[in-house]
């Protein structure tokens, strides 16, 4: 691709481009401190509602608050119970509100298949497998036999020190920027 060609990308597909690099800046910081921000989501979020209702007026602006609402249901399960920061959600619904409930819900399942890969990665270089398997195996049957969420929140917290953690904004931001780029978003 010669430079007038990516220029014009750029041009045509600036909202694209925005997005990723907004993930990138949310995977940076939340690698950094183990947050994304509010200062970056939520302007993030009401930016993209105004977008589509500039650009394509009401139906937009619907387009736009339907994929929030689907970016933010994906990830809202796992949070409530404990399982990811309030950030990570709010990045999600933002990436639906600027792209819509389509590109988040693919986003989203990308984004599962990275956090995994590198979940086992961090796992594999650890050596730690057994712990891991038993700690996968006591989290499940939480899951299963205590089914409050609060109290399953609860019990992530104080676990939670014990634990290397994944900064999800890096699996998100990876697993959205692949698959723009699988689905010709960029170009």
């Amino acid at each position: 691709m010669d430079t007038n060609t990516l220029i014009e990308s750029v041009m045509y597909n600036w909202h694209v481009w925005l997005v990723a690099v907004v993930m990138v800046v949310a995977a940076v910081i939340d690698g950094m401190i183990l947050k994304v921000p509010n200062w970056l989501t939520y302007p993030f979020i009401i930016s993209g509602w105004v977008y589509a209702a500039l650009a394509t007026g009401w139906s937009g602006l619907g387009y736009s608050l339907l994929g929030t609402f689907v970016g933010m249901m994906l990830l809202l399960v796992v949070r409530a119970v404990g399982g990811m920061g309030a950030g990570d959600v709010k990045l999600l619904a933002g990436l639906g509100a600027w792209m819509g409930a389509s590109t988040a819900w693919w986003a989203f399942v990308w984004t599962t298949v990275v956090g995994g890969i590198i979940a086992v990665i961090m796992i594999a270089m650890s050596g730690n497998w057994f712990k891991h398997y038993a700690m996968f195996h006591q989290i499940l049957q939480e899951f299963v036999t205590i089914r409050n969420p609060e109290k399953l929140a609860a019990i992530a917290r104080e676990r939670k020190p014990t634990m290397k953690l994944l900064p999800y904004g890096i699996p998100m931001a990876i697993g959205s920027i692949l698959y723009f780029a699988y689905a010709g978003m960029f170009v």
